[in-house]
């Protein structure tokens, strides 16, 4: 078993303390460190960084942590705990900003057809802030607010881009999957030929064959309406995109600084 390097010490002993501090005292810090949706009320930039130390389930954080330890081991080993910590962190930022861009482009859609069809600004950001627990809830509280202009039938058509816009608005991503996910690359890039298993699959498989299986199955998935459980599939493409683009430059260029 390889020894815990130093960067990643810290960063399992910072993630685990963000998990069970807040449960043991009962603190919800989502609305601070989780990143949100650029319009909504509670975004931070600052959230670019501390989502990444964020986890929604023990089997979120246990994953995500195994995943740092198992492939990030070796490639601060062979680079050096300063260049490990400037590629973890530009993976986990690269990852929540190609994750917001895609969310934004997908909400402007909704938002634009919502708009022309007569709902206002105004109306708008009344809905997509109502704190219901349901749809339901949800749909009869537009209906009852857009019901209130001049034009009774603007609501008509709209239900399913509300949904939508409402969707984008207001889901927060946690976790250092995209991180993750950029190690889990420069891990492929380095070693291509190491063996890893699947656990619904425990064939061992080239890296060079099995990590391209795994981003082309979450490039299926946030593209389409298949993905099972709230992942945000975007932000595992996003940081292995920029993974790719440092870990390859740095292996084709040499880059030796520690």
């Amino acid at each position: 078993m390889n020894r815990l390097t130093d960067a990643i010490k810290h960063l399992i002993i910072i993630n685990v303390i963000l998990f069970v501090v807040p449960q043991l005292l009962q603190l919800d810090l989502t609305n601070i460190l989780a990143l949100h949706f650029p319009k909504n009320e509670h975004f931070g930039f600052w959230q670019y960084v501390t989502h990444m130390f964020m986890h929604g389930s023990f089997p979120h954080i246990l994953f995500n942590m195994y995943g740092l330890y198992a492939f990030g081991t070796p490639l601060e080993q062979m680079w050096g705990k300063k260049k490990f910590i400037f590629f973890y962190f530009s993976a986990g930022l690269g990852a929540g900003l190609i994750y917001t861009l895609v969310n934004y482009y997908q909400f402007n859609n909704a938002f634009e057809q919502i708009i022309a069809s007569g709902v206002t600004d105004n109306q708008l950001n009344t809905i997509l802030n109502f704190q219901g627990n349901t749809w339901g809830e949800f749909i009869d509280n537009a209906n009852k607010i857009i019901s209130k202009s001049n034009n009774i039938n603007y609501f008509e058509g709209l239900g399913d881009e509300l949904i939508k816009a409402s969707k984008y608005y207001n889901t927060t991503a946690v976790g250092a999957s995209g991180a993750v996910y950029g190690i889990l690359v420069a891990f492929g890039l380095y070693f291509k030929d190491a063996k890893l298993a699947l656990i619904f699959f425990p064939v061992p498989i080239a890296a060079k064959y099995f990590i391209p299986v795994m981003i082309l199955g979450d490039l299926f998935f946030g593209m389409t309406k298949y993905s099972i459980g709230n992942i945000a599939h975007f932000a595992h493409l996003g940081g292995a995109l920029i993974g790719f683009i440092i870990a390859w430059y740095w292996k084709n260029n040499q880059f030796k600084v520690r």
